[in-house]
């Protein structure tokens, strides 16, 4: 993700360390154009969920919100070992 955006233009990543533990995992510092960018995105999302929950009668904001808890308790307590991607 983060190599799609400086293609944009964007320089992301300031700094860049290879975690020890696991190698797959990278640690990054954003740059402050990085941080803008995160920023508007989280803003944008805030709004496209704001619209989305609005655009729901009580009954179905409910059913959403259980269905959500649920997944995430799904995937609390799911053993995984590897890579897993919850549908």
């Amino acid at each position: 993700m983060v190599k799609e955006i400086e293609r944009a233009g964007i320089p992301v990543v300031h700094i860049c360390i290879r975690s020890e533990e696991d190698r797959r995992v990278v640690y990054i510092r954003l740059t402050e154009k990085g941080i803008k960018a995160y920023h508007h995105h989280e803003e944008f999302h805030k709004k496209m969920t704001d619209a989305v929950v609005e655009a729901l009668d009580q009954e179905e904001e409910k059913k959403l919100r259980r269905g959500i808890v649920e997944k995430a308790l799904e995937a609390l307590t799911t053993e995984v070992d590897g890579q897993k991607v919850f549908e």
